[in-house]
């Protein structure tokens, strides 16, 4: 059986009841669980770095190995063109010679000035990786208080909320699909998360402006959907304002 549109209102007005409710929930929590999430990317970010820094002190470690090894095999083949250099027949072996102990001694020192050059390297990438180390320590511990914080919170409304979530299924399952997709739409544009309103006051509950007297009996009525002309939020219904008795003035006796 198809649902009257004042069954339809109140279904959809409950749903931004505890809606509203599991906002204020929310709220409570403030910018934490977004200061929490950045703390996290950040510290991502920094191992990332590190790692990159660790792989370059590796490289530059995997270069100075590599030039060692030249200078071992350079001072192995001068001692082997120093031992050739004693049994020369002439001047042209001899001078041939000469020249190879040279080309090698010089690999030696390029080689030397390499390792130095790359030990520098390494000293700088250290200090930067110390430096990022430190510095992701204290956002770890910044990390580590704001989750302790977050989690106490959320460990206080626990209980509320998931009981909230339950409730929201089940009234949810109330409202027609068509009409919970404008509601989610509605709620996603507004800033206070109201979809559902009642007039109060003569005027929208959401954004305040008033609302003729005709709408307002139209509103009353529920015979159809009717939303705000300024905001579009669904109206739900007029809340009639209760005027209190007002008392008797008391008369000042005349002396």
């Amino acid at each position: 059986m198809e649902s009257t549109v004042a069954q339809k209102l109140d279904a959809i007005y409950n749903l931004q009841l505890i809606d509203s409710r599991l906002d204020a929930i929310i709220k409570v929590r403030g910018a934490l669980p977004e200061e929490v999430q950045d703390l996290e990317d950040e510290i991502a970010g920094y191992e990332t770095r590190l790692q990159k820094f660790q792989n370059d002190i590796n490289s530059f470690e995997e270069d100075i190995k590599r030039f060692k090894e030249n200078i071992k095999d350079s001072e192995k083949l001068i001692k082997k063109y120093q031992d050739q250099q004693m049994n020369v027949r002439n001047n042209r072996e001899y001078d041939a010679i000469t020249k190879e102990l040279e080309l090698q001694d010089l690999e030696i020192q390029v080689s030397k000035k390499k390792i130095a050059e790359t030990g520098v390297k390494i000293d700088q990438k250290t200090a930067d990786l110390d430096e990022l180390s430190a510095l992701m320590k204290d956002r770890q511990k910044d990390l580590d208080l704001k989750k302790e914080e977050l989690d106490t919170i959320v460990a206080e409304s626990e209980s509320e909320e998931s009981k909230l979530m339950s409730e929201r299924e089940k009234a949810l399952k109330k409202v027609e699909d068509r009409l919970a997709k404008s509601y989610e739409k509605i709620r996603a544009n507004a800033k206070n998360g109201l979809a559902v309103v009642m007039v109060k006051r003569g005027a929208c509950g959401g954004c305040f402006n008033t609302v003729p007297p005709q709408r307002q009996a139209d509103i009353r009525e529920k015979k159809k959907l009717i939303v705000c002309e300024h905001c579009g939020r669904i109206l739900a219904g007029v809340e009639d304002e209760i005027e209190e008795e007002s008392k008797p003035k008391r008369r000042t006796a005349k002396a």
